[in-house]
């Protein structure tokens, strides 16, 4: 299996380099030269098994060479042991034809945790083998970043630098991000949002000669990796509700497009979705795309699902790269228009969207009230964010087609919000209960490219 830029200009690499390498060197995002496809049979067999072997079968053609069939095994093993539910991913029932997929039952609580676990296994075993050391970087609205340095906290070959928008996420997630102890993983809260942090982020990547100085490498969404983890729950949620001998729809509220392109990944494999509905909150940039073929960026106003605050969605270029016949040079084209402010996707390309994704937006007084309602309906605590998938599932879903919500991450994560909504104020695991006792380790950084090279040229020399 080889990996190509949606760009175009970028070496072709295997799935360890480019699970390692994050953003291809011309800055587009790795994908697989082709997709396997896989038959009813294939599919149907999946049925009743661990999680694990469910992993193991799904991601086995997309790693090649770059890890034998025991190791991959052991990886996948080793990342979804400390997982706090057996069927790692359960279904749960909100009504007739409606189900959550509760994704937050991993070490920091959201879904990020199915691939950042794996990743981390799979980046330790790379770099053990190769004897390397890298650093990575990576940019946070809330969960990729509390879900990154528990991946990687104290591994000896890893250095973890992690951006989040100070003041904007919430203070569980951040203090998830800013309590371990560990030497080798490292808080930066940026002035400024999340698009800011990724932007830095993507700045230093394509700083080819800093890049290469210390190492770097990404695990952020734009990491292959990342996306191919997510994959997984497609298949096994899907396989639960009668697949392949029935359609299933998937709605997955969303910010950087990674969870719900790993849904359409799995429909171009030969799952077989009815539709993906992406659910956005008021920073709708994704909706509105969809629906008018406009990609304009509007700034990013705060909200109570603060993971979705988010303007310039990464893997959206991987959905445009699909949409434009794989053409590397249209995609180029339509990323340099979006640094001046946006884009217009042609009509062509737009309705290859629009085959296979929906979209609804959820505003804050909706939210709380979808929380509010599906409490006291159901008994289910929503965090925001799943409220914002619920809202739009409910409204865009089709009664013959069984409709799964992604339910994105524990309640406990976003206590203020659900308490204004229920009255009730979700409590942490028993296993987190005294992060708010620890102290707190955080650097507060300029939105500035020099002034955060310069600190991480500092941190990784010592």
């Amino acid at each position: 299996m080889k990996y190509i830029s949606t760009r175009g200009r970028a070496p072709v690499l295997d799935f360890e380099a480019a699970m390692l390498t994050g953003l291809a060197r011309d800055g587009g995002l790795y994908l697989p030269q082709s997709l396997p496809r896989w038959s009813a049979a294939d599919i149907a067999a999946l049925a009743g098994l661990p999680y694990e072997e469910a992993a193991y079968r799904v991601m086995r053609p997309f790693v090649g060479d770059s890890f034998s069939d025991g190791e991959l095994r052991g990886i996948i093993e080793r990342a979804y042991a400390g997982f706090g539910h057996a069927a790692r991913a359960p279904l749960v029932q909100l009504g007739s034809g409606h189900f959550l997929l509760e994704l937050f039952h991993g070490p920091t609580l959201a879904f990020k945790d199915f691939a950042m676990q794996l990743i981390g296994q799979m980046f330790e075993a790379a770099l053990t083998r190769s004897g390397r050391r890298v650093c990575i970087v990576g940019a946070t609205s809330g969960d990729t970043g509390s879900a990154a340095i528990e991946a990687f906290r104290g591994l000896d070959a890893v250095d973890v630098f992690i951006l989040f928008p100070h003041g904007r996420v919430s203070e569980v997630q951040r203090r998830q991000m800013t309590t371990p102890t560990e030497a080798n993983v490292h808080a930066l809260a940026i002035d400024g949002h999340f698009d800011d942090a990724q932007a830095r982020v993507k700045d230093m990547f394509n700083d080819f000669s800093f890049r290469d100085e210390v190492n770097l490498a990404g695990v952020n969404s734009i990491n292959w990796a990342r996306v191919l983890a997510q994959v997984v729950y497609y298949f096994t949620a899907a396989v639960s509700l009668g697949a392949p001998h029935r359609k299933v729809s998937f709605t997955v509220p969303t910010g950087n497009f990674g969870d719900v392109f790993a849904g359409y990944i799995a429909r171009a494999m030969g799952l077989p979705i009815d539709r993906l509905v992406v659910a956005t909150n008021r920073n709708d940039i994704l909706h509105r795309c969809l629906q008018s073929g406009d990609y304009r960026l509007e700034g990013v106003a705060p909200t109570i699902s603060p993971s979705m605050d988010i303007q310039v969605s990464s893997n959206f270029e991987r959905a445009l790269f699909y949409a434009y016949g794989q053409d590397g040079a249209v995609v180029s084209r339509v990323m340099d228009e979006l640094n001046t402010g946006g884009f217009h996707v042609s009509q062509g390309a737009l309705e290859a969207l629009r085959e296979v994704f929906d979209s609804g937006s959820v505003g804050e007084d909706e939210t709380l009230r979808t929380i509010a309602a599906t409490h006291a309906a159901t008994g289910e605590v929503l965090c925001p964010h799943t409220a914002v998938g619920v809202n739009v599932a409910e409204r865009l879903r089709d009664p013959a087609t069984p409709m799964v919500t992604l339910a994105t991450a524990h309640p406990a994560k976003f206590p203020d919000a659900v308490e204004q909504a229920t009255g009730q104020r979700p409590s942490l695991p028993p296993r987190m209960a005294d992060l708010f006792e620890k102290p707190e380790r955080v650097s507060r950084v300029d939105n500035d490219l020099s002034a955060i090279e310069a600190l991480i040229r500092e941190r990784t020399a010592q």
